[in-house]
């Protein structure tokens, strides 16, 4: 099972793996500055994207596990009926 983070900002959803600890505090620091850019890593890789942080800016965070999907298999279920329709 692994752990995501979801940052809701503005209404806009950032999944984040962990830690998030020191972004939390990134974005906090920003926030009693008065407002400041902080970068959100991606999940996966790439730049991240920047966001200014205000006072009074709605922000949330969430966690929740990720489970691994079962594999699908390849045995046939029940064969529904041909009514002939």
């Amino acid at each position: 099972m692994a752990i995501v983070n979801r940052l809701t900002v503005d209404g806009r959803d950032y999944f984040l793996p962990d830690p998030v600890s020191e972004l939390k505090t990134k974005i906090l620091e920003a926030i009693k500055a008065g407002g400041g850019y902080v970068n959100i890593p991606p999940l996966r890789g790439g730049p991240g994207v920047d966001i200014l942080f205000s006072p009074g800016m709605p922000v949330t965070w969430s966690q929740f596990e990720v489970g691994d999907a079962p594999a699908p298999t390849d045995e046939p279920g029940e064969e529904l009926p041909d009514y002939g329709l």
